[in-house]
C-alpha cells in the first residue's frame, strides 16, 4: 500500500513549463560515475526557441492580444494546490520574478526587480543580501520590501498549517528575515545552506495576501488588490472564459507595447476552429493542427484542396456511408436511398467546413521548439516482477531510446536526441549524458539479465487463477477495467478499454492512430458529432501525462486500496496531469523486421516473434505476403536470440506479462503509439505486456498516482533547480507512521539511500561546480535503478499570427511581457480588449506574411546566447 505525497509543510518542489509562461520560482525547470564533470556547458546545444523576435522600435504600441489558455483559474496564488497553467501566466505578467530564466534555463536576476542578489555570508550562516529596485513599488503606491519577504517566509515555511499551501521548497530553510542598511536591503539568514535560494520569492506577493491565513487562503483566489508587473489583473470573467490584463500605470520599467492582454480558455478541441475564425493570435496546439496550418500555407487557390489521402472528401462520405451499412440488408431500397442522400449530405458540410477553416487558418505560422519536459517510460518498482532491479534493468536495455525520439520528433523538423539525464537537458548548464550507467540498447544481454532474475522461456504454467505476473490483485484490476470502460468518453473502438498483448497496434487502435492526421485534418472528422468533430485536438496539451510539483493541501483522494493518496489536484500548474503533445502518427517503418507483426493471421493487436509458425494461408492471404516474407528472414539475420525464444518467459508458473496503463483519449494518439512501440520491443525479449486502455481524466490520479499500473507514460518538466525539485521525484520513498509508504513525487516507487544522500548533499552545497558534480554522480545512479527511462523530449508548438512579435515557442526562457507585441509592418489584433477581430480581415491584413519563415527567424539570436547569461552571472553569484 502507497501513500503519494506528502504531510502539508514538507518540501514539494518548483518546476518550470515556459508554455505555460510562468516565471522563476513557480515554473521552471558513481560504484557509479556521472560521465562528465568540470564546469562546461552542455556540448548539445538546446533547440533555439521560437517567438518571431523583434526589438522594441519595431513593435506597435499598442492593441490587444489574444492568448490561449486552457482553463480560467479557479485562484490566483499559485502557492496553492488548485492552482495551474493559467494562475502561473497572469502571475507572470503581474507580479515580481526576482529572477527569470535565459534561453539556457538558468536563472538571471531581473533588474527591475533587484539591483543585486548575492550571498554575502557563509560562516557561520548562508545569509543572502537583496538590494531591491528603488522605483518597485506595489500597484497602490507601496514599497516593495522585507515586510513582504517575511510574509511570504512564514506563510509558505509550513510551521503554520492553517496556511493551505500546496509548496514550501526552500522557505523552511529560513531562519530569520530583516532589513538591512535602509528598506531597500533585504537579509535572509538560512539555518541550513541551501543552493537553489535563487528560486525563492518568485513570485512574490504582497504582505496583504501573504499575512494572515485567511487572506492567503481566500484573499486571492478571484482578485489580486496590489500587483507590481508591467500588467495589472482587469476582470477575471468566469462566464465568458477570460481573463484580461492591462498596463499598469504605476509599472517603472519598460512600457508594455500592448494595452491589453485577453487570456481565453479555449479547449483543444475547438482551437483549430478559433484559429480558423481569427478569435486568437496566440494558441499552443497539437501537431495535427499543425500539419493543417502548414497545408493552408501550400495551397493553391483555397477551394477543393482537401487533406491528403485517406482523410479528404472520399474519406468523408466512405465513412459516412460506412456508419449506416450494418443495417443496410434489411432497409427498403427508399431507406437506402434516404440514408446514401444523407451521407452525401453530411461529407459535403465537412468538405465545405473544412474548406472554410484552411482558408482561416491561412492567416497563421506555426512556431516550434522543444518544450523544457520529457516523456518517460515509468516501471513501477513497488510490487511484482519490477521490483527486481534485473528485470527494470531488461526493460530498459530493450528499448531502442533513438528510434523513439526519432519516430516522435523527426516528422516535425525537430532535434531527435534522446536525454541524457533526468536532471537537466540538452542546453542547460547541469546537463550531462549519464545513460552509460544503464547501458545501451542490447537484446542479448536484456534477455541475460532476465535469465539471471529466473525468467526463462518456455516454461511450464499453472493453470490460470487469475493472477498475471506484473498484477497483484485482479478482482481489483477486473473491478477497475469495469470502472474505466464505464468512463470512457465514447463507445467506439478507438477508446474502447481492452488489453492488447504487445500491443502491436494491428487492432481498432492502429485504425486511428495510423492515419495520416486524419482526425484533426479531416472532413470526415469534421463530420462527426458536435463536441468530437476534431478527436486529434481533442484533449489539453495532446496526450501524456506532465507532472509538476504542487501537492494539494486538503482532501488527498483515497486509493480503492484504502491508502490514502495525497495526489496532484486536478488542474494544478505543474502537478495536474495534462497530455503530452502529440506529433504525426507513428507508422511502423522504424520498427526492426523482427518486431513486425508476420502476416495477417493471429488476434488483433498481437503478433508473433521470431520462430512462431506462420499464419494459415487463408490468413496469410489477407496481408502483404511479400512485405512478411521480407520481414521473416530478416528476422532470422537480424537477431539469433530472439528468434530462439521458444515462447514467453515464465516463472514459477507465472508468464511474464506486464501491465501496460495508457490513456484512452482521442488527444493521446502518440501517447499509444509509442506505447505499442515500446511493447513490441519487449516483447523480442519475451516479455509481454497487457495494454489497459483508461479514460483520461483518471489516468493519473486512479492509476500513476496510486501505482495501480506496471508501465506507464508520463512527463515531467525541467527544472533550473535540480538539487531541489529532483528529490521529491527520485528519492527513496520511506514508510510513513501509518505503515504505509510516503512516496512524494517518485510515482514508480524505486529509490535508493545514496541517491537521497546525493540530492542532500546538492542541496546544501554552495559551491556550483560541487554541485553539479554531485546532481550527475546522483543522475548516473537513477539511471541503473531503472526507475524511470527517459524518451524523448516533448515538442512545442504554437499557432501566431505573423505580427505577434517576442512570443510564441519559449523553450527555456521566461518571457517579457512587456516586450510582447505586434510588429509595426503588419499591425494585427483588436485595439478593445475581449473583442474578436473579424477573420477575413485578420487574414487580409497578413496574407503578404511568409509562413514558413518564421520558425527559422529566431536562428540569428541562438549565437549569442550564452552571452547574455554570463555578463548576469557576476551580478547574481557571490
Amino acid at each position: 500500500m502507497s501513500k503519494v505525497g506528502a504531510p502539508r509543510g514538507r518540501t514539494c518542489s518548483r518546476t518550470i513549463r515556459s508554455v505555460a509562461l510562468i516565471t522563476t520560482g513557480v515554473l521552471a525547470l558513481p560504484a557509479l560515475a556521472s560521465c562528465s564533470s568540470g564546469d562546461e556547458r552542455s556540448e548539445v546545444p538546446a533547440a533555439a526557441q521560437d517567438v518571431g523576435p523583434a526589438e522594441r522600435d519595431r513593435i506597435a504600441d499598442g492593441g490587444t492580444l489574444r492568448w490561449a489558455v486552457d482553463t480560467v483559474p479557479t485562484t490566483l496564488n499559485t502557492f496553492q494546490a488548485d492552482a495551474d497553467a493559467t494562475t502561473s501566466r497572469v502571475a507572470g505578467a503581474v507580479l515580481p520574478s526576482l529572477f527569470t530564466l535565459d534561453k539556457t534555463g538558468r536563472p538571471q536576476r531581473n533588474p527591475d526587480y533587484l539591483e543585486s542578489a548575492k550571498i554575502v555570508e557563509r560562516e557561520p550562516k548562508q545569509v543572502v543580501l537583496y538590494k531591491l529596485n528603488q522605483q518597485a513599488v506595489w500597484s497602490d503606491g507601496r514599497e516593495l520590501g522585507a515586510p513582504d519577504f517575511v510574509a511570504q517566509w512564514r506563510a509558505l515555511s509550513g510551521k503554520d498549517s492553517a496556511y493551505w499551501t500546496a509548496r514550501n521548497a526552500g522557505y523552511e530553510r529560513i531562519q530569520k528575515i530583516e532589513r538591512g542598511a535602509d528598506d531597500l536591503e533585504v537579509r535572509v539568514t538560512f539555518n541550513k545552506p541551501y543552493a537553489d535560494w535563487r528560486g525563492l520569492f518568485s513570485p512574490l506577493y504582497p504582505k496583504d495576501v501573504m499575512g494572515a491565513p485567511n487572506s492567503f487562503n481566500d484573499g486571492a483566489r478571484n482578485k489580486l488588490k496590489a500587483t507590481a508587473g508591467p500588467f495589472q489583473l482587469k476582470e477575471l470573467d468566469r462566464e465568458d472564459r477570460q481573463v484580461t490584463l492591462v498596463r499598469n500605470p504605476r509599472w517603472w520599467g519598460a512600457r508594455p507595447k500592448l494595452d491589453s492582454i485577453v487570456l481565453s480558455a479555449v479547449s483543444r478541441d475547438k482551437r483549430a476552429a478559433a484559429l480558423a475564425d481569427g478569435t486568437l493570435d496566440l494558441a499552443e496546439i497539437d501537431s495535427p493542427v499543425a500539419e493543417r496550418i502548414k497545408k493552408a500555407a501550400h495551397e493553391k487557390g483555397g477551394a477543393g484542396s482537401g487533406p491528403q489521402s485517406g482523410t479528404g472528401p472520399a474519406s468523408a462520405s466512405g465513412s459516412a456511408s460506412a456508419a449506416a451499412s450494418p443495417s443496410a440488408e434489411n432497409d427498403s431500397d427508399d431507406q437506402k436511398a434516404e440514408a446514401a442522400q444523407a451521407s452525401r449530405k453530411k461529407a459535403d458540410e465537412a468538405i465545405a467546413k473544412y474548406t472554410k477553416e484552411q482558408k482561416g487558418l491561412r492567416a497563421y505560422v506555426v512556431r516550434k521548439s522543444l518544450e523544457p519536459a520529457f516523456t518517460q517510460l515509468a516501471l513501477n518498482g513497488e510490487t511484482g516482477p519490477l521490483a527486481d532491479e534485473r528485470v527494470r534493468r531488461a526493460v530498459a536495455r530493450a528499448l531502442d531510446r533513438q528510434k523513439l525520439a526519432e519516430a516522435v520528433l523527426k516528422p516535425l523538423g525537430l532535434p531527435a536526441n534522446p536525454p541524457g539525464s533526468h536532471l537537466a537537458l540538452a542546453g542547460q548548464q547541469a546537463y550531462a549524458d549519464s545513460s552509460d550507467a544503464l547501458g545501451e540498447q542490447n537484446t542479448q544481454e536484456a534477455q541475460g539479465l532476465l535469465a539471471d532474475a529466473g525468467w526463462t522461456p518456455g516454461g511450464p504454467l499453472k493453470k490460470d487463477d487469475g493472477t498475471k505476473a506484473g498484477s497483484e490483485a485482479d478482482a481489483d484490476k477486473k473491478k477497475d477495467k469495469e470502472k474505466t470502460k464505464a468512463e470512457e468518453e465514447d463507445g467506439t473502438k478507438k477508446d474502447k478499454e481492452g488489453d492488447t498483448e504487445s500491443g502491436s497496434g494491428s487492432g481498432p487502435e492502429s485504425a486511428s492512430d495510423g492515419a495520416s492526421g486524419s482526425p484533426s485534418g479531416s472532413p470526415s472528422a469534421s463530420a462527426s458529432e458536435s463536441g468530437s468533430e476534431s478527436d486529434s485536438e481533442g484533449a489539453s496539451d495532446e496526450g501524456a501525462y506532465i507532472v509538476g510539483d504542487n501537492k494539494p493541501g486538503r482532501g488527498a483522494p483515497v486509493s480503492g486500496t484504502g491508502a490514502r493518496v495525497m495526489a496532484p489536484a486536478h488542474g494544478t500548474a505543474f502537478q495536474r496531469a495534462v497530455l503530452t503533445g502529440r506529433t504525426e502518427p507513428l507508422n511502423d517503418s522504424d520498427v526492426s523486421a523482427q518486431d513486425r507483426q508476420p502476416g495477417g493471421g493471429g488476434m488483433a493487436g498481437a503478433y508473433a516473434p521470431s520462430g512462431t509458425a506462420a499464419p494459415s494461408s487463408a490468413s496469410a492471404s489477407a496481408s502483404t505476403s511479400a512485405s512478411a516474407s521480407t520481414s521473416a528472414s530478416a528476422s532470422a539475420s537480424t537477431s539469433a536470440s530472439a528468434s530462439a525464444l521458444p515462447g514467453p518467459l515464465a516463472k514459477d508458473g507465472k508468464p511474464l506479462t506486464l501491465r501496460f496503463v495508457l490513456p484512452s483519449g482521442s488527444g493521446s494518439e502518440q501517447l499509444r503509439t509509442v506505447g505499442e512501440k515500446i511493447a513490441r520491443m519487449l516483447d523480442r525479449i519475451g516479455i509481454r505486456t497487457e495494454i489497459t486502455k483508461v479514460a483520461d481524466a483518471n489516468y493519473f490520479k486512479d492509476h500513476i498516482a496510486s501505482g495501480d499500473y506496471d508501465l506507464a507514460l508520463y512527463s515531467w518538466p525541467a527544472t533550473a533547480y535540480p538539487a531541489t525539485d529532483g528529490r521529491p521525484i527520485y528519492a527513496k520513498p520511506v514508510p510513513a507512521s501509518d505503515g504505509s509508504l510516503l512516496v512524494e513525487q517518485n510515482y514508480t516507487r524505486v529509490g535508493t539511500d545514496h541517491i537521497n544522500q546525493l540530492f542532500d548533499q546538492a542541496a546544501s552545497e554552495l559551491d556550483e561546480k560541487a554541485a553539479r558534480d554531485l546532481l550527475r554522480q546522483a543522475d548516473a545512479r537513477i539511471w541503473a535503478a531503472a526507475g524511470s527511462i527517459p524518451l524523448y523530449q516533448r515538442p512545442q508548438l504554437v499557432a501566431a499570427k505573423p505580427s505577434v512579435a517576442n512570443a510564441g515557442a519559449f523553450a527555456f526562457a521566461s518571457p517579457r511581457y512587456e516586450d510582447i507585441g505586434f510588429k509595426n509592418t503588419a499591425k494585427s489584433g483588436p485595439q478593445n480588449p475581449g473583442k474578436s477581430a473579424q477573420p477575413e480581415k485578420s487574414a487580409k491584413a497578413e496574407k503578404s506574411a511568409d509562413p514558413e519563415k518564421s520558425p527559422q527567424a529566431d536562428k540569428t539570436e541562438e549565437a549569442d546566447q550564452t552571452r547574455k547569461p554570463e555578463a548576469a552571472e557576476s551580478e547574481s553569484d557571490e
